[in-house]
């Protein structure tokens, strides 16, 4: 009852004035996921600016609340919306740790026999291919927005001219257009909540086919002027999806390009493949992607892949992942790319500060992740689960992209980016409501 009254709330106060409501429904929803757990941040590659600490938290992973709601138009169309915001449902001095409204999966579109079109802030299609495999999570400690999409990034394409997330502060062309490759390398996340967008997802066609393709617009455009550095910053998302079997077979592609996103004048590119296969007594997933940078001469490739695995038992499962980033392949020269690393360099940074004044390899850039643990889904709403997820940082490999969001500040007490060649590992326990 108290729901009812609560949604009855909600569409009241959305309702404009003087304008009749007319929802066929309304619902506010949430998805709560919590876990207790103890933490080690060691072996940097500098230990003495960056000791070993062990230490207890409580943090929050992809908890949301939203409201959402469709109203029939007739002729087999409807109308729709949804409004998801981040839940923290814990405090940090890490301001990453907090965000605005709307932060989440938030639009409004018209669906009906041709698909769904709809504009507004969303995963990208390269993003929602995660749902074909990563069945190995418990709580939010597993390899997608760790190791697999390098991480993650909500919001618009890079702005040369600005100081925002994931932007130079006024630097040259090929400058710092990435909040990565402004630490000292280069790579920007391929998984996204693209923002400022427009979506089209097809119907599911006979035999189980999806396509699915997004256009993040080029709102930041500039021809140049005193001072101004001419830019045209979009990006394209794109997949093709199959699922069939009753649901045990599913695979999917997908392709990207992002327009100067790290160099002005080029296009960084990405392909992934992700699927599974339900054989009852286990199910497997199994990813592969491969992203490109363009520099001002050469070309930075990263590649990424992982396994995941969920054994059922009882009323739960145990589930398990492991994934793996490479180092970031090629050179550049020429123009300068980054402002950390000058004019000529790996794809990584080009040094890195080790402990006793040495330094460590540029290229040694790529990372680990494992986790295993069991989750008993007690209802359809409630899930406990207990488990153990690690990341192990090669020695030039700094947080910026292989954490997960989320997790506990690390060595500096502060900041969730962790530094040069940190392993982080955690022992949790697990609570996820939904509602």
């Amino acid at each position: 009852m108290q729901k009812k009254l609560l949604t009855l709330a909600v569409a009241g106060a959305l309702a404009a004035p003087a304008v009749s409501f007319a929802q066929s429904s309304v619902e506010v929803y949430g998805y709560l996921n919590m876990s207790f757990g103890y933490w080690r941040h060691k072996d940097a590659t500098d230990q003495t600016a960056s000791p070993d600490v062990s230490k207890w938290d409580v943090t929050s992973a992809a908890s949301n609340v939203g409201v959402r709601g469709r109203e029939t138009l007739g002729g087999g169309l409807s109308a729709w919306f949804q409004v998801e915001t981040n839940a923290a449902l814990e405090r940090s001095n890490n301001v990453a740790h907090t965000s605005g409204f709307a932060s989440r999966n938030s639009a409004v579109g018209v669906q009906g026999g041709f698909g769904n079109v709809f504009v507004g802030q969303w995963t990208s299609p390269w993003a929602d291919l995660d749902a074909l495999w990563a069945i190995g999570t418990v709580g939010g400690f597993g390899p997608v927005t760790s190791i697999i999409g390098r991480r993650e990034t909500t919001g618009a394409a890079p702005n040369a001219n600005c100081s925002n997330t994931g932007s130079g502060v006024g630097a040259a062309p090929g400058g710092n257009c990435d909040s990565v490759e402004a630490a000292g390398g280069v790579g920007h996340p391929f998984w996204r909540r693209m923002s400022n967008s427009i979506f089209y997802q097809s119907p599911v066609f006979a035999g189980g086919v999806q396509a699915k393709l997004a256009y993040q617009t080029n709102q930041d455009k500039t021809n140049g002027g005193t001072g101004i550095i001419a830019q045209n910053p979009y990006m394209y998302s794109s997949s093709l999806q199959w699922a069939g079997m009753g649901g045990r077979a599913r695979v999917g592609v997908a392709y990207d390009s992002h327009h100067d996103f790290t160099t002005i004048g080029k296009s960084d590119t990405g392909y992934a493949i992700k699927g599974g296969w339900n054989f009852g007594v286990v199910d497997i997933g199994l990813a592969y992607e491969v992203n490109t940078y363009k520099t001002p001469a050469s070309d930075c490739k990263a590649k990424q892949y992982a396994i995941a695995a969920a054994i059922p038992v009882g009323q739960g499962a145990i589930r398990a992942s492991y994934s793996v980033a490479k180092d970031i392949e090629g050179t550049y020269t020429g123009a300068v790319v980054n402002t950390a690393t000058g004019s000529t360099g790996s794809c990584g940074p080009a040094t890195v500060a080790s402990t006793g004044g040495g330094t460590a390899s540029g290229s040694d850039n790529g990372a680990k992740q494992y986790n295993i643990g069991y989750d008993h889904r007690f209802s359809k709403r409630t899930t406990l689960g207990f488990g153990y997820a690690t990341i192990k940082n090669d020695a030039a490999a700094g947080g910026n992209q292989f954490v997960w969001s989320g997790m506990s500040s690390t060595q500096n007490g502060a900041a969730v980016t962790a530094p040069n060649g940190s392993d982080i590992s955690v022992i949790f326990a697990n609570i996820i409501h939904r509602f």
